[in-house]
């Protein structure tokens, strides 16, 4: 195997890696059922949705929900998605995109918001495990900001540069947190957010995960 070349890529899951746009609004429409909420459409959900995501229940809703509203609402999109993900997979080209920029001798990892017990046998079941140096998923309440994890995640990599990492995700928290620890992002247009709104946070956009490599390893440069 080649040595690591310095530059790395950090991976978000949803909505990145794994294609789950189909299970996010239907997970989300079922919860919506069960609170009394009118459903929702993928196009409003990618013009609203924000982290962290209670903020983007009070776009919905007009207001902040409460504590226990955010529990129930965070227990039955959990619940329901769980159902609705085993009928997504990985997003067109990522397999082999991972696998090129392996064989480069680049190093990647995975850090997600999704909890992380559930996050493991995800990637190991399609068949990628072995592409990353490091998975890392949620480990304590549902609901925040990747910008803490980012840095723990960097820290825990091991001679990896934070200046020669670049983080790709789908969303403005993945450029957030990117920037909170140093390093560059790239976001990307098929996940949860629109374009008009991944244009605020002030970094490339693109509409392809290929594409997204390509601007990741000139940043890195």
């Amino acid at each position: 195997m080649r040595m690591r070349t310095g530059a790395h890529i950090v991976w978000d899951w949803n909505g990145t890696l794994f294609h789950d746009n189909d299970a996010i609004i239907g997970a989300t429409n079922a919860a919506f059922a069960e609170l009394g909420l009118a459903p929702i459409t993928l196009e409003r959900y990618r013009t609203l949705y924000c982290v962290p995501v209670p903020k983007f229940y009070e776009r919905l809703m007009g207001r902040l929900p409460t504590d226990a509203e955010w529990q129930v609402m965070d227990e039955a999109f959990q619940r329901h998605y769980t159902e609705h993900r085993v009928r997504c997979g990985l997003a067109d080209g990522a397999a082999e995109l991972l696998a090129g920029w392996r064989s480069a001798g680049h190093s990647q990892s995975i850090l997600s918001l999704y909890g992380h017990e559930e996050l493991i046998p995800m990637v190991r079941g399609l068949g990628i495990e072995t592409h990353f140096i490091r998975v890392d998923g949620r480990t304590g309440p549902s609901g925040g900001s990747k910008a803490e994890y980012m840095v723990r995640h960097l820290a825990s990599l091991g001679g990896v540069e934070s200046a020669r990492t670049v983080v790709i995700g789908d969303a403005v928290d993945d450029a957030t947190a990117a920037r909170h620890a140093g390093a560059r992002a790239v976001l990307y247009t098929g996940g949860s957010h629109s374009r008009t709104s991944l244009e605020q946070a002030g970094v490339p956009v693109v509409d392809t995960l290929a594409e997204a490599v390509k601007e990741a390893e000139r940043l890195a440069a």
